[in-house]
C-alpha cells in the first residue's frame, strides 16, 4: 500500500505544540505521558490514543477535534453524510420561534414513534438514514409542541434533540453536539422529565471528558444524580442512575483514578441486577452487558491491557444490544490488541466492526489510530489492513 498521510493526529500535535511556543520535553512535562511517548506520536511512529489526545488538547487548550482532524470531510461527502449537517443545524435553530404557521405536522403518536425511531436507527448505526429524517422530525415536533403543548410531545422533541447530538458526535461535529445537548435540556424542562434532564447530564458529561476536563465531567454526573433525587425509585430513574456511574467509571478511568472506577462500577453493577436489561429506558442500553462493557473499557483507558483484553474475552454481546455499542466494544478490544501486539486478533476485530456498522467505525477515531498502529507494526501490510486504511482516508 502507498506510505501513509502526513495529516495524522501526531502532525496536528506538533503544529499545535509549535504554536504554542512549546518544546516537546516542555509539552511532555505538563502531561501525563513521557516525553518518549510524545515523540514517537509526533513522528507517526505510536498511535495517539484518546486519553492521550485529550490531555494534550486541555494542556495546549484546544479542541480535541483540531488534534484528530474532524470532521473527516472527504469520507462525509463520500457518504454523502456532509449535506445533511446543515439542514439539522438550522432545525436546532427553530426552538424558540413558536409554530409555523404553515406546517402541516402529523398526528401526535405518529411523531412519537418518528422519534423512537430516529432513536433506534443511531443505535443500529444507520447515520444516514437517522440524519436524513431528522430536520423535518425536529421541526414538526417543534410546531407540534407550541400549538399543543404536552409532556409527551415536549419528550419526544428531546429525543430528537438527543439523537442530533448523537449524529453529530459520530460525525465529528462536536459544537453542533454542544448545541443539540442545549436543546434537549430546553426541551426537557418543558417537559418536566428528572430522568430526561439527567441523561442530558450523562451525555455533557462525556462530551467533556473527550475534552479532557474531567473535573466538570465529575461535576455533571453529580448533578444527574441530583436531578434524579426528583424522580423517586423507578425502574426508569434506576436505569439512569446506573448509566451515570458508568459514564462517571470511563471519566474515573481517563483520570487513573482507580479506586473511583471500582466504585463506580460496584454500584453500576448493583443497579443492574436490580433491573436487568434496561436498554429499553431512553436506548442506553443499561444491563449487566454494558456494565461488563465498561469494566473492559476502564481497563483500556488505564492502559491495562491484558486485563482489558481478559475482560473482553468472557464478553458475549447478545443479538439484541445495540449494534452501535457492539462495535463500540470491538473498536475498544482492537485497541487493547494492536498495543498488545497482537495484530491478526485487532485486525480481525476491526473488520467484525466495519461489517456490523459501517458508518460508526468509519468515522471514529480510534478506528483510524488503531489502524495506523498496526501498519506500523506490520513487517507485510496485508491486503486487508491496507483495504481499511483506504477506506478510512489514510
Amino acid at each position: 500500500m502507498p506510505p501513509l498521510d502526513d495529516a495524522h493526529t501526531g502532525t496536528r500535535i506538533r503544529e499545535q505544540r509549535r504554536l504554542a511556543r512549546l518544546s516537546q520535553r516542555e509539552l511532555a512535562d505538563r502531561i501525563p505521558y513521557s516525553y518518549s511517548l510524545l515523540n514517537q506520536v509526533e513522528c507517526g511512529a505510536r498511535p495517539a490514543s484518546a486519553d492521550f489526545v485529550a490531555a494534550v488538547a486541555h494542556t495546549l487548550r484546544v479542541d480535541v477535534t483540531v488534534l484528530t482532524g474532524q470532521p473527516y470531510v472527504t469520507e462525509l461527502h463520500q457518504d454523502h453524510l456532509a449535506g445533511l449537517v446543515r439542514p439539522i443545524r438550522e432545525a436546532l435553530d427553530l426552538y424558540d420561534l413558536g409554530p409555523d404557521p404553515d406546517m402541516t405536522v402529523r398526528p401526535g403518536a405518529q411523531l412519537v414513534a418518528a422519534a423512537d425511531q430516529l432513536c433506534a436507527q443511531v443505535r443500529a448505526t444507520r447515520l444516514h438514514a437517522a440524519a436524513a429524517a431528522l430536520p423535518d422530525t425536529i421541526a414538526e415536533l417543534t410546531t407540534a409542541a407550541w400549538r399543543a403543548p404536552s409532556t409527551v410531545l415536549w419528550q419526544a422533541l428531546a429525543s430528537t434533540y438527543r439523537t442530533a447530538h448523537d449524529v453529530a458526535v459520530k460525525l465529528g461535529y462536536d459544537d453542533l453536539s454542544s448545541v443539540a445537548l442545549d436543546r434537549m435540556d430546553w426541551a426537557a424542562q418543558r417537559a418536566s422529565d428528572p430522568c430526561l434532564a439527567a441523561v442530558r447530564q450523562y451525555m455533557r458529561a462525556l462530551v467533556y471528558c473527550r475534552e479532557g476536563e474531567y473535573s466538570i465531567g465529575r461535576r455533571l454526573i453529580g448533578s444527574g444524580h441530583g436531578i434524579l433525587g426528583q424522580a423517586g425509585q423507578t425502574r426508569e430513574a434506576l436505569a439512569v442512575t446506573g448509566q451515570l456511574h458508568l459514564g462517571a467509571s470511563v471519566i474515573a478511568a481517563r483520570a487513573d483514578d482507580g479506586a473511583a472506577v471500582d466504585a463506580h462500577l460496584g454500584e453500576a453493577t448493583a443497579l443492574a441486577c436490580r433491573v436487568g436489561d434496561a436498554s429499553d429506558v431512553h436506548w442506553l442500553s443499561f444491563g449487566p452487558t454494558n456494565v461488563a462493557m465498561h469494566r473492559m473499557s476502564a481497563a483500556v483507558e488505564m492502559r491495562h491491557h491484558d486485563e482489558a483484553l481478559k475482560q473482553a474475552q468472557r464478553i458475549r454481546p447478545p443479538a439484541s444490544m445495540a449494534t452501535s455499542r457492539r462495535a463500540h466494544f470491538l473498536i475498544d478490544r482492537a485497541r487493547s490488541e494492536m498495543e498488545l501486539g497482537r495484530t491478526e486478533a485487532s485486525l480481525k476485530s476491526l473488520v467484525a466492526a466495519r461489517r456490523a456498522a459501517p458508518e460508526q467505525t468509519r468515522y471514529h477515531p480510534g478506528t483510524r489510530e488503531t489502524i495506523r498502529g498496526l501498519v506500523h507494526l506490520s513487517r507485510r501490510t496485508p491486503e486487508t489492513l491496507g483495504n481499511m486504511a483506504s477506506w478510512i482516508g489514510m
